[in-house]
């Protein structure tokens, strides 16, 4: 198992080139690249060019840090034929980079628009059409998560879209902080993924559905807007020991990556926090010398 900081509080104050040092300084010896503007941004093409990867992997490599992944959000599922073709460009381009990183593995959200599911299912597929060959002939893994707001957000429904692909290298993320977005069941949306749950992203959030949706108020009533955190744990109510404890059951053996946002005041604090607390989850449900 592998225990990753995505290391995003970080973004605004270090270059790219940066993080891995970061990375080290707070005790993980992997990280996530999630967008980044002077990466891969979200909906853009990359912004690195080889001498720039070329310098992020050497500087990983002399900090002792590992990338586990890198996560590009692009507009692959539409809502425009346009945007879907720029987004399996900058797709293209992300996996070379992930490539010369020497990095195995990258996930992303599945997107397009909820309320037009079945158009944004149909134009996820062709960009898979295209893509699938270019994952096959660089061994790339790929990880999928639901995420509010996508065509499809429920872990259930997540997790039969990731089987009806039909790939071995294609497989599931759980999103801890998608938790009440997602079905509020993670032991049995876990279990449903079994051999298929590969990453976890690790924060905390409030229930929104609870005291009749009033843990957060929107204005004006009844907007479809999707409201979630990704805090440190303990700030919020997801049931860790029911996650580890599904993921135990299923002999998970993949990415735990803690993916804290919104404060990066606290950002160095926070993070040690969180591999400590995943670290005590891990040795309680897994047992010592999983890491």
């Amino acid at each position: 198992m592998k225990l990753a900081l995505d290391p995003q509080m970080f973004y605004a104050t270090h270059s790219v080139l940066d993080l891995p040092d970061v990375v080290a300084r707070t005790g993980y010896s992997w990280m996530e690249l999630s967008p980044k503007a002077d990466f891969i941004p979200f909906f853009s093409h990359p912004r690195a060019d080889d001498a720039t990867v070329a310098k992020l992997r050497k500087r990983a490599a002399d900090a002792g840090v590992g990338i586990a992944s890198v996560l590009p959000v692009q507009r692959w599922s539409g809502p425009g034929e346009e945007e879907r073709q720029a987004a399996v460009r900058a797709w293209k381009r992300a996996v070379q980079i992930a490539v010369d990183l020497g990095v195995d593995t990258m996930n992303s959200e599945f997107n397009g628009r909820p309320e037009a599911a079945e158009f944004a299912e149909s134009q996820f597929l062709r960009s898979m059409d295209e893509l699938v060959p270019v994952f096959e002939r660089e061994g790339m893994k790929l990880v999928l998560e639901p995420h509010p707001d996508d065509f499809v957000e429920d872990g259930h429904a997540a997790v039969r879209l990731v089987r009806g692909l039909n790939r071995d290298w294609i497989s599931f993320l759980y999103c801890t902080p998608h938790t009440f977005h997602q079905g509020n069941d993670a032991s049995g949306i876990i279990a449903e993924a079994a051999e298929k749950v590969t990453y976890v992203h690790l924060a905390d959030t409030l229930d929104h559905t609870a005291s009749n949706g009033l843990r957060y108020i929107v204005n004006p009533p009844g907007s479809t807007v999707r409201v979630h955190q990704h805090a440190e744990i303990g700030r919020g109510e997801v049931d860790f020991d029911e996650v580890f404890a599904a993921l135990a059951d299923v002999g998970f053996d993949g990415v735990v990556s803690s993916c804290v946002f919104g404060w990066k005041e606290r950002a160095e604090e926070i993070s040690v926090r969180q591999r400590e607390k995943a670290t005590g989850l891990i040795e309680k449900h897994f047992g010592a010398g999983k890491l």
